[in-house]
């Protein structure tokens, strides 16, 4: 193993976590090396383009070029694939249907699922779409969401159900309480009998890109369940967004 390679590494890490700018005998004390490696590994970064120096302060500081790269790689991270052991375990916990959505428009599109073992529960296609505003899925992801596209969504209300959510008011009020609690729940206002729980799950920025969840009979997912469920839907997203470079403040 080259262990000057090594050392660059940790002195590139040791720059990030710093929050400022750091002079040679600083990090050659923080890494233990020499002020003399630690001069040459910066020559290193520097001519890389991945630190620069300050000319009046003598000072070495990282450029823009490692979060360069860190955004190429999360760039390619895919939600589904991200997301996938979470949805086996939470299906496997909760022996219901889980999904997990993406928002278009004013509909919710299906991209992954797995279905509950059980003969009575929620029925959905991956590829499928509901309308946001009464799935679980869709909530979680409308709490977030830019007021413009909640105000299009409040200007088309109709009922599916007699749960529906049918007023602007109404769906204002539901939206803070998402906010509030941090999870969603749909009690019967897509398809009657069937309920859901859902969370969100939020990219590297912060905003939430998709949401988690699960459905099922609205004689299994009752009230009560479907409050004692949230909080452990809402860990399982939360994890989901960490590995999808989030850092909650």
């Amino acid at each position: 193993m080259d262990k000057t390679f090594l050392k660059g590494l940790t002195l590139l890490e040791a720059l990030a976590r710093s929050g400022k700018a750091c002079g040679v005998t600083e990090l050659a004390t923080t890494l233990q090396l020499t002020k003399s490696n630690v001069h040459r590994l910066l020559q290193g970064l520097v001519h890389q383009g991945f630190a620069r120096k300050n000319a009046e302060t003598g000072r070495y500081e990282l450029t823009m070029k490692l979060w360069e790269l860190g955004s190429y790689v999360l760039g390619q991270l895919d939600v589904r694939q991200v997301a996938q052991p979470f949805l086996e375990s939470l299906a496997a916990e909760t022996s219901e249907t889980v999904h997990l959505s993406v928002l278009d428009g004013a509909e919710v599109l299906y991209i992954a699922k797995i279905d509950s073992p059980q003969p009575v529960r929620a029925y959905s296609t991956v590829g499928g779409r509901a309308p946001a505003q009464c799935v679980a899925t869709g909530k979680a992801q409308l709490a977030w969401a830019q007021d413009e596209a909640v105000a299009r969504i409040e200007q088309a209300l109709h009922a599916y159900t007699p749960y529906s959510i049918v007023s602007a008011a109404e769906l204002d009020a539901e939206l803070a309480r998402i906010r509030s609690q941090g999870y969603a729940v749909n009690r019967g206002e897509w398809r009657e009998q069937v309920c859901g729980v859902a969370a969100p799950i939020r990219d590297a920025t912060g905003a939430v890109i998709a949401a988690i969840g699960i459905s099922g009979p609205a004689e299994r997912l009752k009230p009560r369940q479907m409050k004692d469920i949230g909080p452990s839907i809402v860990r399982v997203a939360q994890q989901i967004s960490r590995l999808l470079g989030y850092v909650a403040e």
